[in-house]
């Protein structure tokens, strides 16, 4: 049986428990005790590593009292992005959560299953609830407490919730499987990187100008009224740069606007972001691969730097982009960036970094051991990517019964 209620009505029945985040005071803070988990963490269906980690003193445990992150709870950004939404397991529990970081906590699962309730809370209806109350800052999109606790969702009988949880989350599974075999990859790839061209650099090697390998092309000032949601030509923007060279694919946008031939990247061509709008500045120089299934042409905006690499050292490829992912080069960018609340890296910067270059017999060997590391991460993303889409199929056919499974047992995160 479906039963349509709200967020607060299923608090004052005591079947959940939701809250904002707990506003830390600066001298509660210390080098270690409880993380704190900020906005930029929560990934879409994940909790991603602090760039800068923060901690509250073990002496505040009190005080933090339920705000503090528990295993099952569904968390969702309301400032800045807001909607993005995870859930936290075993790993995550005892963070802090923030302000701004919303968590729903079930306290009688005999009536709700916590997989469901991600579930229920990720599906287009609630999200189109969330956006019609959602307000604009002077700062950023926000939504407040009151608001969240309006919200409705359709609850069904537990044996119901249990059986579409098991379903999505077997895809989820498996895509998390995925991303976290990805992160395993990319690891080697730059720990390879790091010993071959970093601690085992030698000594014939020459010294050589980033700007005397390759050119650099400033993208496209589009114009906001070509923007739409699913014509035109790719365009890579400052939102598809995340930390690592991790490219969300996304925050593509699509462009249906006048450009330029130097305005194109194609497949493989590394592109960097030129601006940055972070708090920690985390994107500031960060490249990227486009990646292969991007089939043809693909725009990018005036926050975006191509990268031309001239013919002749077309063969370093890789070995530029895991050069531009080193600390020396991060440092630098973060370092000679110009601005306050948004950073610019200037052109100079990085034409005048410098590296030592291999010779081309140490490159070929380098190609030959990473290409593959590289074609299997594409190959899980593109999978990925075709999961997720079912799962988003499946998502609003399940909760209109339209699409029904047998009951499974409760899944255990």
């Amino acid at each position: 049986m479906k039963q349509r209620t709200s967020i607060s009505e299923l608090a004052r029945k005591g079947l959940l428990y939701f809250s904002d985040g707990y506003r830390t005071k600066k001298p509660e803070l210390g080098p270690s005790g409880y993380p704190i988990m900020r906005v930029a963490q929560v990934l879409d269906g994940y909790v991603g590593p602090a760039s800068e980690p923060e901690y509250v003193r073990d002496e505040f445990k009190k005080k933090i009292g339920l705000k503090s992150s528990v295993n099952g709870d569904v968390i969702l950004t309301t400032k800045g992005t807001v909607g993005r939404m995870a859930k936290i397991t075993a790993k995550e529990e005892g963070y802090v959560y923030s302000p701004q970081v919303c968590f729903f906590r079930i306290l009688d699962e005999r009536k709700i299953d916590k997989d469901y309730l991600f579930y229920t809370m990720a599906a287009d209806d609630f999200r189109r609830q969330m956006l019609a109350v959602s307000t604009q800052t002077d700062m950023a999109p926000y939504i407040n407490l009151k608001d969240l606790g309006s919200l409705e969702l359709d609850l069904l009988d537990l044996s119901e919730q249990r059986s579409i949880a098991s379903v999505l989350g077997a895809l989820d599974d498996k895509i998390e499987l995925n991303r976290r075999m990805n992160g395993t990859l990319e690891a080697m790839a730059q720990a390879l990187f790091k010993e071959w061209f970093v601690d085992g650099a030698e000594e014939e090697w020459v010294t050589i100008r980033l700007g005397d390998m390759l050119t650099l092309d400033k993208g496209l000032s589009y114009k906001g009224k070509f923007l739409t949601e699913d014509e035109g030509l790719d365009m890579v923007n400052l939102g598809c740069f995340g930390a690592g060279g991790r490219f969300k694919e996304d925050k593509l946008k699509h462009y249906t606007g006048e450009y330029k031939a130097k305005h194109l990247v194609r497949a493989k061509d590394i592109v960097m972001a030129n601006t940055d709008i972070t708090q920690n500045r985390e994107v500031i120089g960060s490249p990227a691969l486009v990646p292969p299934h991007l089939e043809g042409d693909v725009l990018f905006t005036h926050h975006v730097f191509a990268l031309r690499i001239n013919e002749e050292y077309e063969k370093y490829r890789l070995f530029l982009y895991y050069a531009l992912l080193e600390n020396a080069f991060r440092e630098r960018a973060v370092g000679y960036s110009t601005g306050t609340t948004v950073l610019s890296l200037p052109r100079d910067t990085v034409e005048e970094h410098e590296l030592l270059l291999p010779d081309e017999q140490t490159i070929d060997r380098f190609n030959t051991l990473v290409t593959p590391l590289l074609e299997r991460g594409w190959a899980n993303y593109s999978e990925s990517q075709t999961l997720t889409a079912l799962r988003d199929t499946l998502l609003p056919k399940l909760m209109r019964g339209e699409v029904r499974v047998k009951e499974k047992e409760p899944r255990h995160a």
